[in-house]
């Protein structure tokens, strides 16, 4: 073979492997983002160390994102915000080396926006905070906070919203419109948590309006989600009720306006619709665009940890009330949990 010849295979090759290179990194960057959220984790010392607190439901807790809301704290220190003669006041802690639990489990970022977080005062959210840095779990919900994470080459921004002074405030939607178009104006996904609405059955509905519960402004849920869709989210997921509420369209984007409890070792009810959950599975282009979802049906048992649902009652209960809600904008549940678009075209 001569020289020349040599050269042009040499050649040759050089320029498939470029063009093979080029079209893995153009896949790569083009591959849907995988998003991961439950709702309420309100943890409790356990004789077991948390070790069987999730393991009902890991297949289901992974993607590039997964997403909960501590629905408490990770402290030995501080005072409880509950007196000792109260009898209708909660305070919920576990062990900070329960973060790594959480870990373990698959969970990525905790939502710190609740009513909760402050159980045990600044003392309980600073321990808080530095057990879920030491393994590694990103948080938001505090004041001004955004998670900024990266998949690959896709940038996501992760921003939790609560009516309480110590959360980025759920209420003053001006403000939430704000701080969700700096988001979305230095990312390419941006995912909105709230913490929002009354508690317990009688509050499974989405309604328009401030909802009130035991004297708290508990935010307008349903104006909110939809100014920070058209502020740039991309996602809007749901906490607080302790029980499921429907999924609306809004503009190309999903809302899940409460995805129920999800772990209540001994602090959560979770008897009827309190025990019925699900963990919200969706798939989003790196626009921010709908690529596919699913619910997965989740049921808790004694003493109030996930398990797998085989007979599907988050399904159909998530299918009438998306239905009851929302009409034409209710999104569509199928037998197997796909979560599928009206048949029509948002606005």
């Amino acid at each position: 073979m001569t020289a020349v010849r040599l050269l042009l295979l040499v050649l040759a090759l050089l320029v498939v492997l470029v063009t093979t290179s080029a079209a893995a990194r153009a896949r790569a960057q083009s591959r849907p983002i995988a998003l991961t959220a439950v709702g309420d984790i309100a943890m409790a010392p356990s004789s077991d160390g948390g070790a069987g607190f999730f393991r009902g439901v890991r297949s289901a807790l992974q993607g590039d994102v997964v997403l909960g809301n501590l629905e408490g704290t990770l402290t030995t220190g501080g005072a409880s915000k509950c007196s000792i003669s109260s009898s209708n006041c909660f305070a919920f802690r576990a062990p900070p080396a329960y973060a790594r639990v959480l870990r373990r489990a698959g969970f990525t970022i905790m939502n710190l926006a609740n009513n909760h977080a402050l159980d045990y005062g600044s003392t309980g959210e600073r321990q808080t905070i530095s057990a879920l840095d030491r393994v590694g779990l990103r948080h938001t919900g505090r004041p001004g906070e955004i998670a900024y994470l990266r998949v690959g080459r896709t940038r996501i921004a992760v921003l939790g919203f609560a009516p309480y002074r110590w959360a980025q405030s759920l209420v003053d939607i001006s403000a939430a419109v704000r701080l969700v178009r700096k988001a979305a104006a230095r990312t390419d996904i941006v995912v909105v948590t709230m913490h929002a609405g009354a508690e317990g059955a009688p509050y499974e509905h989405v309604r328009p309006g401030t909802e009130t519960f035991l004297g708290e402004n508990r935010g307008n849920a349903y104006a909110f989600s939809h100014a920070v869709v058209e502020a740039g989210a991309d996602l809007v997921v749901g906490s607080g009720p302790h029980v499921l509420r429907g999924m609306e369209w809004y503009r190309g984007r999903l809302i899940a306006y409460s995805v129920g409890n999800f772990l209540g070792n001994g602090t959560l009810a979770f008897s009827g619709p309190g025990g019925v959950s699900g963990v919200l599975r969706v798939e989003l282009r790196p626009n921010g665009s709908w690529a596919g979802g699913r619910l997965v049906p989740v049921r808790l048992v004694s003493p109030g940890v996930p398990v797998l649902d085989g007979g599907g009652a988050a399904l159909r209960e998530v299918r009438s009330l998306s239905k009851q809600d929302f009409g034409r904008n209710a999104v569509r549940v199928s037998g197997h949990g796909a979560l599928l678009p009206p048949t029509w075209r948002t606005g």
